[in-house]
């Protein structure tokens, strides 16, 4: 691979991903050391992931590798699909706007409530007995 790249860091949930774009790439996606469709093998999650290369219009431009670690399959991959939308912000302020308008550089914050005490999860409460 090229010695210039451009990387994003991405979040979700509990996954962190660092991803890394090189240009005048082939379009080989490469996460983990593994090809995206072994690491991501459910319908949809490689799609996913590559919607900020599809928005930027710039698909099959760019080699990727992406190290990512943490949280479960969809954490993962929405971390990836942000830290791609701002590797790319990096590599051409230009794609801002449109990666705005795709809703791909606003990280999703939600997570997991807390467990609360007295309860059996974070809202749900024992069942009351009056006797």
């Amino acid at each position: 691979m090229a010695d210039q790249y451009y990387e994003g860091v991405g979040r979700r949930k509990t996954s962190s991903a660092r991803v890394r774009i090189y240009p005048n790439g082939t379009g080989r996606v490469i996460v983990n050391d593994k090809p995206v469709e072994e690491f991501f093998p459910r319908v949809g999650d490689a799609t996913n992931l590559m919607k900020p290369l599809e928005a930027a219009g710039m698909a099959g431009r760019f080699d990727v590798t992406v190290q990512v670690a943490g949280g479960g399959i969809t954490g993962q991959s929405d971390a990836v699909k942000l830290g791609m939308a701002r590797a790319l912000v990096r590599y051409d302020e230009e794609l801002r706007s449109p990666m705005r308008k795709a809703g791909l550089l606003t990280r999703d914050a939600r997570a997991k409530e807390r467990k609360k005490p007295g309860l059996k999860r974070a809202r749900k409460a024992p069942t009351y007995t009056k006797r």
